[in-house]
This record gives C-alpha cells, sequence and structure tokens, in this order.
C-alpha cells in the first residue's frame, strides 16, 4: 500500500493550520525518516509565515524534549516536539515526565509504521500506542491521511484538542506569550498523538505551498477554559477562618507568574498581615516586603523544630506545591500536629504527601488572592510578624559568615550583576538549595526564577534554560558538574542559539565539586569506601576541552572578584558561555546548612 503525497499534503497541512491557529508557536524537530511529513510540512509553514510558526532542530531527541519545555514553561503555551518512531520516542519520557508534575503544556507529535507493519518485525517499529501512559493528559491515535471533507475536518478538530488539553486551566482566550513572567507555567500538560504513515513519506511540496498560501493568518479566540471561581459568601468563610489567626503563607513554585500578580497577593498578604515562607522559584522574593522570608530555612531548627520564642501558626495557607526546605515541610506537619489547620490554594490538586490538608480551594494563587481582597479581613498579628522577621533579620547575620567561606560569594556576586528582568535557571540538587540558602527576599531586581521543581531530576537542566532563553533573552543557569554532564549534548544548540533573531547570551554558572555532593548531606554519608564509589561518583571532567568541542567559550574562576568580571564578559557575549567553579567535594552540610543558634530576642 502506498500513500498518496498529495493526500499526505491536504490532510497534514489541515492540521498543521490548526495547532497556529489556536496558539502554537514553537516546533522542535529531531531528525528522522517516519516522521518526514510531519517535518516537512511543518517546515514549509514556517518558512512562509515564520511570523507565526518557528521550527528548532536538535539531533537528540532527550535534549529536544528538555528544550521544548523550556520554551512552554517560559512562555505559558504549548510547544511541539516531533521525532521518528522507535527509541526517539522513548528519549522523550525524562521530559514528558517533567511537563506533566510541572503542569507545562507540550505536545508531542511522533511518526510511526502503519497497522499492518505492527509486531512482524519490521524495522524501526514498536508498539506506540499510549507509550506515555498516565504522564499525558490525552493520546490520540491518527489515521492513515485520508483529503476527503470529513478527514479534514476530523485532522483539525484534532489538533484543536490537543491544544485544548494541553492549557492549564484558566488560560487566556488567546494563547499569548506572558510579559514578564517570573516563574514558571502552571496548570497545563504533555499531550501526544501518534501519526502513522505509508511510504512515499515526502508529502507534495508544491501542493503544500499552494495550500498554505491560501490560509487565512488570524489566531483563534473562540475556545475558553473553564476557570474556577469563590462565590462572595464563600470567600467570607475563608476570611472568618482567617480572622485574628497567626497566619503562615507557604509560597511554593510558581505562586505568582508575573509581577501584577505578585502585587496582587501581597496585598492580600498585607491585609490578612501573615508572615510569608517563599521558595526561591515562587515569584515573590525580589520584591521588599517585610512579610516575605527568604531565610526560614536558617532560622526553623533541624527536623523543623520552632525555636524558642516563636510561636507555630494557626492558619496554614499553601500556595501550590511545599517549599524547598525539608525543615519548612517538618515544620508544617509538627504545626499542623499542635493544632494548625492547612488551606491549600492550587489549580488541580493537593500535592499533599503529608496528607495535612484541612481545606482545599481549587483555584491559582492570585484567583484567590482576589477574592479575599474584596472582603474584610482586617487581622492583628503585628507581634508574631515581628517577632518572624526579627529571627529571620539574625538568622541572615548568621547566613554572611557561611556566605564567606564557599559557594554563598558566588551566588552574592551573580545576584549583584546579573540583568534585571531576565531569568535565572535553577539545576536541582545543590543549585537551587544554594539558592534557597543565599538569594535573600527584597533585592527589588525583577528576575523570571525557573527550575525543573517536577521530578527533582538533574537531566535535561540545560536543554530547559536554553528552551528558554528563546523565549525570555538572557538567562543564567547555575547548575552542578552532574547536572552538566546528563544533559551535555545540550552544548550542540550553541549553533541554533546562534543562529536566533535576538541571539541571547547564556551564561552556565557550573559549580563543580567533582561528583555527587548532595549526597554527602543524606543519611547514607559515609567515610566508608562504599559511598565513594556509589554516590559520590568523581568524574574529573575537563569541561574546558569538553567546551572547545563544542564551540562554547569556558572560563574557570575562584575568587568572587574574578567571577564578577567573567559574568559580566558572559552576559556581552551572544549565545552559551560557561564559567566554571571548582568546590569541595565533602563537607557542603557545613558550607550551606550550618545549624542557626536561636535567633529569637527573649527580651
Amino acid at each position: 500500500m502506498k500513500a498518496n503525497p498529495q493526500v499526505t499534503a491536504r490532510f497534514l497541512t489541515a492540521f498543521i493550520d490548526e495547532l497556529v491557529r489556536w496558539g502554537v508557536h514553537d516546533v522542535v524537530i529531531s531528525p528522522g525518516s517516519r516522521s518526514t511529513p510531519l517535518a516537512v510540512t511543518v517546515f514549509e509553514w514556517s518558512i512562509r509565515h515564520p511570523e507565526m510558526l518557528s521550527v528548532h532542530l536538535d539531533i537528540d531527541e532527550r535534549s529536544a524534549g528538555f528544550f521544548a519545555l523550556g520554551m512552554a514553561k517560559a512562555s505559558g503555551r504549548p510547544s511541539v516536539l516531533i521525532c521518528t518512531s522507535g527509541t526517539a520516542v522513548a528519549n522523550y519520557y525524562p521530559a514528558v515526565m517533567e511537563a506533566n508534575i510541572s503542569r507545562v503544556p507540550l505536545i508531542v507529535l511522533t511518526g510511526d509504521r502503519p497497522a499492518r507493519l505492527q509486531n512482524l518485525g519490521a524495522p524501526q517499529t514498536c508498539d506506540q500506542l499510549g507509550v506515555f501512559g498516565s504522564h499525558v493528559r490525552t493520546f490520540r491515535q491518527m489515521p492513515l491521511p485520508t483529503d476527503d471533507a470529513e478527514s479534514l475536518l476530523f485532522a483539525a478538530q484534532a489538533a484543536r484538542e490537543l491544544v485544548a488539553y494541553s492549557l492549564p486551566l484558566g488560560m487566556p482566550k488567546t494563547q499569548k506569550a506572558l510579559t514578564y513572567p517570573i516563574s514558571g507555567a502552571c496548570g497545563g500538560a504533555p499531550v501526544h498523538a501518534n501519526f502513522p504513515f505509508e511510504e512515499p513519506l515526502l508529502p507534495d511540496r508544491r501542493l503544500l505551498d499552494e495550500i498554505i498560501d491560501k490560509q487565512p493568518l488570524s489566531r483563534s479566540d473562540a475556545y475558553v477554559v473553564g476557570q474556577a471561581t469563590l462565590s462572595h459568601n464563600q470567600a467570607l468563610d475563608i476570611a472568618d477562618l482567617l480572622k485574628n489567626k497567626r497566619v503562615l503563607v507557604l509560597a511554593g513554585e510558581g505562586t505568582a507568574r508575573t509581577q501584577a500578580e505578585a502585587q496582587q497577593i501581597f496585598a492580600w498578604i498585607q491585609q490578612v498581615d501573615a508572615v510569608v515562607f517563599a521558595d526561591p522559584l515562587s515569584g515573590l522574593r525580589a520584591f521588599d516586603e517585610a512579610n516575605v522570608l527568604s531565610s526560614y530555612d536558617a532560622v526553623l531548627q533541624p527536623g523543623g523544630v520552632i525555636p524558642e520564642g516563636l510561636l507555630y501558626p494557626q492558619m496554614i495557607i499553601r500556595f501550590g506545591r511545599y517549599p524547598i526546605s525539608k525543615r519548612a515541610t517538618q515544620f508544617v506537619e509538627s504545626a499542623c500536629s499542635a493544632g494548625a489547620v492547612e488551606v491549600v490554594v492550587d489549580p488541580l490538586e493537593t500535592r499533599d504527601f503529608l496528607s495535612a490538608t484541612g481545606m482545599f480551594v481549587r483555584m491559582s494563587p492570585v484567583e484567590f488572592a482576589q477574592a479575599l481582597n474584596q472582603t474584610d479581613q482586617q487581622n492583628d498579628a503585628h507581634v508574631w510578624v515581628d517577632s518572624w522577621v526579627v529571627a529571620e533579620k539574625a538568622a541572615k547575620e548568621e547566613l554572611e559568615h557561611i556566605k564567606s567561606a564557599g559557594e554563598g560569594e558566588f551566588i552574592e556576586a551573580l545576584l549583584h550583576e546579573i540583568v534585571p528582568e531576565s531569568c535565572l535557571f535553577a539545576g536541582n540538587s545543590m543549585s537551587v538549595r544554594l539558592l534557597d540558602a543565599f538569594y535573600a527576599s527584597g533585592q527589588n531586581k525583577c528576575l523570571c526564577m525557573l527550575g525543573n521543581r517536577g521530578l527533582n531530576g538533574i537531566d535535561g537542566t540545560l536543554s530547559t534554560a536554553i528552551g528558554a532563553a528563546k523565549c525570555l533573552g538572557t538567562t543564567t543557569v547555575l547548575l552542578g558538574d552532574l547536572a552538566l554532564l546528563h544533559d551535555i549534548n545540550a552544548l550542540a544548540l550553541q549553533r541554533e542559539v546562534l543562529m536566533w533573531e535576538n541571539q541571547p547570551s547564556i551564561v552556565v554558572v557550573l559549580f563543580n565539586n567533582n561528583g555527587g555532593a548532595i549526597f554527602d548531606m543524606l543519611p547514607q554519608a559515609s567515610d566508608d569506601r562504599y559511598f565513594e564509589r556509589l554516590f559520590l561518583t568523581p568524574q574529573s571532567i575537563d569541561f574546558q576541552q569538553v567546551g572547545a568541542g563544542f564551540g562554547v567559550p569556558v572560563c574557570v574562576v575562584s575568587e568572587k572578584d574574578e567571577f564578577a568580571k567573567a559574568y559580566k564578559q558572559a552576559l556581552a557575549t551572544p549565545g552559551i558561555s560557561l564559567i566554571e567553579i571548582k568546590t569541595e567535594l565533602r563537607g557542603v552540610q557545613s558550607r550551606i546548612y550550618s545549624p542557626v543558634k536561636s535567633v529569637v530576642d527573649k527580651g
């Protein structure tokens, strides 16, 4: 059975036209044979209308998956992935899993052999039906292309459904990229469509030319996704619960996506007079708000024990996931055991691994704040708030001594020199914990703070950050040596980055402790031989030679002032640059998380 190239062209153009009409702008393609019909159709579309559709190439499907994830995370609109059949599909799996847990809109389009070749030993053929399982919000097995009127309508409808399923709850009608985002997307999901194709695989390019040129170029605004609301009486009931209570707000990753959202949330916080534990990726640390604490981890004692002189909250409002600090989650667990009630505010689910939810409000933090701002909720908890503010001030003074002894001084220099309204992408493991410890609130530099905190993995970090840079421009990536090794192929995107119109500066700040220093903080830490062999895993990689192989400039620094100079120079250089800071493999606990003495003024 042979394919008709004209039929393929008509069917896929109907599909791609609708993706573009419903807000898709960026497509990442990895080379492959069986995905040729999709890749060529998208490419021809982008050549004729580059202002509406942009094509990116990444030869490594695993890297491509995270690259697309980064663009979607930064822009809030779905990115598309296209690859061939077989193991290429499986290489998307880590990024799909991360997109699912982090709620990022991602549309995966995979090429496949037709049904007649399945389970018969045909090359590069495997079962791709529902391959991503429960990690995608929806899966659609597409038919072989046909071009009767009903089939073309179906192709367009299938595209609409994929976009609709991928979108976050409460998205506006038109899927425009956010301006000045300050944290990552939430509410979206990955989706998957599998396309079987017969040979010949190349669609009729002359017909593609004719069809694409005839298409209208307006984007649709007809689809509205359901949006959660609180009635006035429900808002009054919640306000009454909080009245004259000691209120703690846990601001998790993505609490505020824009400055405007942050101001709405701050207005409510000031009314209710709450203490805020702000995760470094919450979007709230850039603002000078007295109630917003960034060094709460240093105030709390190991195990989340409350220092003498402070009191537990009576009400806990959690926006999204729990903050990164383990001490903070342990503190919440203790507070709930002491009688505190936790109210979870999230557009989809509780994400409550402590099983402490007393009330679940299914909406976004800014919608919650807006609803509560319409009520009279003047609170009087100044004494409690002031005691926490004093405690944090003392904790910050203690942290200054730790900062000068290790990685903290480089974080301080980075935050001093970083470009306002640029992106700071934090890798997992030690990198995000360095930010948690040393990124103080109130620095008045509005940054877009991003990371892959869904599954806390270290794979794909650099690829995701490069994807974010495509949307946001200047980007700083903070990561460790093992994270870079897990995504070393992302450096091959240097050529792609230098082809972009905006040519952003992407500065990779590499803390090279020559292994897995994070394990030195965990219970399995030991001086026995098994610990170094199985966990610390020393690598001894020469990243200067690695960078040279990819055309990426590398600078090795050892002093704070030396770093500041190199960082400024890298910010002025288009493309990917790497600054390597060599640190110690052992002893990271004392350099970052030294216990802070009781800091409450007993007088």
